[in-house]
């Protein structure tokens, strides 16, 4: 892209130059943050250099960069020449992978879709880092690593969370791993235990005001996050977690035990009794205790002390120690009914009591309909398999209750008509929302509990339906934005929870779907699809795909433009009529851009706010390159994105003039920064102007007194152009320079910078302040 050489502003700006025509100073984006035409692609897939599959996991990707640095890193291959830039590809490629908005864009576009942001100058660590410091617990089973995209669904899911916030770099964070691990192992199955390697997660870790390093919190569902501020000893951490297992473990004795286990019985409740005798081994109060967390809501712990309830515990036919299982709907009459336990160990006796717990409710072909027809169901979809997974699915009954969903299940393989009927082939969870059979979503997230529970949670609240051939909208009668999905893309999975937010927000204006192409290729090609997620707004007989950032208040922004729009999308043929033959008094601002380009993606919403901030001042369009390449190469277009400013009044010769944008960072402020390159709107007023035209004037006037040295002042000056621009013909704007003429602004009781007043001609000097 070439450039004129004027002098820059500390801000990076070019400065505008008196003696040069407005028309050819530039706003302009440097050549690094453009997106070149003429791109270099290496034709290397990042997938196959990181020897992971293409539904790979952040987790999966970063232990397989792990174990690739420590076998190609130079440091380890000093006598090979090549091995900088090898390894320079392979971090390239991780560095891309392990982000979800970078791996759609590589996904979709190769990498040409990447050459936008700054990518790291060739630089990584060195192999000791990589060995010892690099993604501390991505090998432990135990500790879940949360990353951005799965943190908040893990929290709110109602299961109790321990978190550690680490850095890789940070010493006492090495120093607390093992125990931490062992603190893992320990609390399997009573609290999730978390990892936030805030080195790859900056973002969410600010956002929870982690400021030092390892940072321990609790998080349940309806409380407040609690920080650990104690000794990192283990039996420390596990006093500190224990305190927020409220489940209790019961004493029972002659005066509550038979009013106790038949309550329980009744609410569909089991127990499970430890009966404590002067023979054989009494589980421990602290196993108890986690027992009672990891049976919460579904089984009853207690405890019976035989020594001082001899003949009670002889009604039970206890001689000895022994743990006990009592499953719901059974009888104490009934003996047979009874499973006695020989272990003292926790995971074991857990197993044993969730295998013999009662299995979902059976929903059948003819069943079905009814019992989903005014009530929330999660329904779990097998195919006759049975695995300790769907044992750990019990659970979500309990954990449910209080959002009103009920759990089911349906046998694919003794009703596959009923599972062939909802396009379902292999195991799934769904989510039906009492809205009839075919309202319903489909799980795609990690086949883990917190997963599901948070899922099921904000799909009940959500309006996002499954599409299918039969309720694809196709009629044009509703606006519809659909997503178009592969379940085994990461970048889809976390898109998902952000379109049930959109969902909401947009409620009775527009509905929301998602389409698996996998299961409907054939509809998917029908509106060539070839990338996912792609996301297509259908608003009756108009189509538009989505190229925004995939986020919730990207995808509401970009719809607001929709049926509200202040960006005009222009083909050859409108830009000729709007812009070449356009009046003299119309001035225009127009984007040519591709969609596979980052820097444009990042400008796209900036651009639509900074056109509804200029609506009625400057006309604004956009010009997809992509889909008009031949006219954008007839223009000249040599990067993307390329911002042209079309003045007002100009000549006809003039109609080609045009001013880059100037800021490094794309967002509304700055391109209206940038517009302080148009002829100003406001003027500058010496003492006697503001003497004369606006304390002894007939106009209306809003003054701006500022200082050249002020920050708030620069950041304002554009703001207040708007302004000016907005008012001109009512009201005329001026500014002051307070540093040139200080008694000037003393006088009018100027006291700090920037202040805006207004002057209304009203025979009067009354003087508002704003």
């Amino acid at each position: 892209m070439e450039s004129l050489p004027p002098a820059k502003s500390r801000h990076g700006c070019q400065v505008q130059n008196q003696q040069m025509p407005w028309s050819r100073m530039l706003l302009g984006s440097l050549i690094v943050f453009s997106c070149l035409v003429a791109s270099v692609s290496s034709d290397e897939d990042y997938y196959k250099l990181l020897k992971v599959s293409r539904e790979a996991t952040t987790r999966e990707i970063r232990q397989a960069f792990k174990k690739l640095a420590l076998i190609m890193h130079p440091d380890k291959n000093p006598h090979d020449e090549t091995a900088h830039d090898k390894f320079l590809k392979v971090t390239r490629a991780y560095e891309v992978l392990k982000d979800d908005d970078l791996r759609k864009k590589y996904d979709k576009y190769g990498e040409k879709g990447l050459q936008d942001e700054q990518q790291g100058g060739g630089r990584y660590e060195s192999w000791n880092y990589y060995r010892n410091e690099f993604g501390i617990y991505d090998d432990d089973l135990e500790i879940v690593t949360l990353d951005r995209g799965d943190f908040d669904a893990a929290v709110n899911s109602g299961e109790l969370w321990f978190v550690n916030f680490y850095f890789p770099r940070c010493h006492h964070c090495h120093e607390l791993a093992p125990t931490w691990r062992e603190f893992a192992k320990e609390m399997d199955g009573v609290i999730r235990i978390g990892a936030v390697n805030c080195g790859d997660n900056n973002r969410l870790c600010r956002s929870k005001g982690i400021n030092s390093y390892p940072s321990l919190y609790i998080y349940k569902a309806g409380m407040n996050p609690e920080k650990y501020f104690g000794d990192r000893a283990k039996e420390s951490l596990t006093k500190f977690g224990m305190q927020f297992v409220k489940s209790r473990v019961t004493e029972l004795w002659q005066g509550n035990v038979f009013t106790e286990i038949e309550a329980a019985f009744s609410s569909g409740v089991g127990w499970l009794i430890t009966f404590c005798a002067d023979s054989g081994d009494c589980l421990e109060s602290q196993t108890r205790q986690k027992l009672a967390g990891m049976l919460e809501g579904l089984v009853n712990v207690g405890w019976m002390d035989c020594s001082t309830q001899a003949e009670l515990c002889d009604s039970f036919e206890v001689t000895t120690s022994t743990t006990a299982f009592f499953p719901p709907g059974s009888s104490l009459k009934n003996k047979g009914s009874v499973l006695f336990l020989q272990s003292l160990d926790t995971r074991e006796i857990y197993g044993e009591v969730m295998q013999h717990l009662p299995d979902l409710e059976a929903l059948t072909k003819e069943t079905f309909q009814s019992k989903l027809a005014h009530h929330r169901w999660l329904v779990s979809f097998s195919f006759g398999q049975k695995t300790m997974a769907s044992h750990e699915y019990k659970k979500l009954k309990a954990l449910l209750k209080a959002a009103h969903i009920q759990v089911g299940k349906v046998d694919c393989l003794t009703d596959s008509e009923l599972c062939v009927s909802f396009y379902i082939q292999k195991p799934c969870i769904a989510v039906f929302k009492g809205l009839g059979i075919h309202d319903f979503e489909i799980h795609h997230g990690k086949d883990v509990l917190y997963n599901i529970i948070a899922f099921a949670k904000e799909s009940v609240s959500a309006h996002v339906t499954t599409l299918r051939p039969e309720n694809f909208p196709s009629d044009g009668k509703e606006p519809w934005l659909v997503d178009f999905f592969a379940p085994w893309c990461p970048p889809c999975r976390a898109l998902l929870p952000e379109l049930r937010k959109a969902s909401i927000q947009l409620f009775g204006q527009m509905k929301f779907g998602t389409l698996d192409c996998t299961v409907h290729e054939r509809l998917c090609s029908v509106y060539n699809i070839h990338a996912y997620p792609t996301t297509v707004i259908f608003n009756k007989s108009s189509i538009h795909e989505y190229e925004g950032h995939h986020s919730a208040d990207g995808i509401l922004e970009f719809i607001q433009d929709l049926v509200d729009p202040t960006v005009v999308t222009m083909d050859p043929d409108s830009f000729a009529e709007l812009v070449k033959r356009r009046k003299h008094s119309e001035t225009w601002m127009v984007d040519f851009y591709a969609p596979w380009c980052g820097p444009c993606q990042a400008l796209l919403p900036e651009w639509r706010r900074m056109a509804r901030a200029v609506t009625g001042m400057i006309k604004v369009g956009t010009v997809d390159c992509q889909k008009h390449h031949s006219f954008c190469q007839g223009e000249s277009v040599r990067a993307y994105p390329e911002i042209r400013l079309y003045p007002q009044n100009a000549n006809r010769r003039d109609l080609y003039q045009y001013v880059p944008y100037c800021s490094f960072k794309r967002n509304s402020y700055s391109v209206r920064l940038c517009l302080s390159t148009l002829p100003r709107a406001s003027v500058d007023l010496t003492p006697d102007d503001f003497r004369n035209k606006v304390i002894g004037g007939k106009d209306h006037w809003v003054v701006d007194f500022y200082a050249p040295w002020c920050g708030p002042c620069q950041h304002f000056a554009p703001e207040f152009e708007v302004l000016a621009r907005m008012v001109k013909g009512s009201v005329r704007a001026g500014k002051v320079d307070c540093q040139a003429h200080y008694q000037t602004c003393q006088s009018a009781g100027i006291t700090a910078y920037p202040s805006v007043r207004f002057y209304p001609h009203l025979g009067t000097k009354k003087v508002r302040d704003s």
